[in-house]
């Protein structure tokens, strides 16, 4: 699953003739289980003036890139995955608060659609920001935005400050629970270290996506892995 499915395929103008809110995407897909409990659906916002050193996303760096999607097609997505019994929604970047309006309204759609589907208490929505906590207090557009979202994670990606704490690529980023929800699905991995990172590799027709927070280094190992099992890369997403 992902945003080039052929539906309401973007025309490469400002909004593509589209209408309701429109979020700026890289991609979409799922299942995935590398960015918080169970599998869920993942959507990587575009666009990041953040920058951070060591960034395994770079090509969500520009605003130009990915394309206008709006947000009832990305709920279509969601409302799917529901059907197919993901366990929650991970929004990631990109910079999600690059873009607070389209973010606060998928989030307020998502968590609609899963009360409908009777799923409140069981399929979380998790935002990966940049911003700091204190960033994120300070901006009422930025609160607003994260309304609905159960738990956050929080914080620069800084490659100097590896950690082996779950869902985290350096040791100031914090994980947030927002809500009842977010308290019982993450209170337990608050602390949870793993001894190596969870990573899953899904395969489209355009490219090998590698999904997960990866721990310096192992990007490299991983590109020299299948390089040694005749699989090489034209490009990345992690070098300039």
């Amino acid at each position: 699953m992902d945003v080039r499915d052929g539906e309401g395929a973007w025309d490469g103008s400002p909004r593509g003739g589209l209408t309701g809110p429109v979020l700026r995407v890289s991609q979409v897909l799922g299942p995935i289980t590398a960015l918080g409990p169970g599998r869920r659906l993942g959507v990587w916002v575009q666009g990041c003036p953040l920058a951070c050193a060591g960034c395994m996303s770079r090509h969500t760096w520009d605003p130009r890139g990915g394309q206008d999607v709006t947000v009832e097609r990305l709920v279509r997505h969601w409302c799917r995955g529901l059907d197919d019994g993901y366990a929650g929604l991970t929004v990631s970047g990109g910079e999600p608060l690059e873009q607070p309006g389209p973010l606060g309204a998928l989030l307020t759609a998502a968590d609609r659609v899963r009360r409908e589907a009777g799923r409140e208490d069981d399929a979380d929505l998790l935002v990966y920001t940049g911003w700091e906590e204190a960033e994120i207090a300070a901006s009422p557009e930025a609160g607003a935005a994260l309304d609905r979202a159960d738990a956050v994670i929080t914080g620069r990606y800084r490659a100097g400050e590896p950690t082996g704490l779950v869902w985290r690529g350096s040791a100031n980023q914090r994980l947030v629970p927002r809500t009842p929800l977010g308290h019982r699905r993450y209170a337990p991995h608050l602390d949870r270290r793993s001894e190596r990172p969870d990573l899953q590799l899904r395969v489209t027709d355009e490219a090998v996506h590698i999904v997960g927070v990866p721990r310096p280094g192992e990007l490299g190992s991983l590109e020299r892995d299948l390089a040694e099992r005749g699989v090489t890369f034209r490009g990345n997403t992690w070098r300039p």
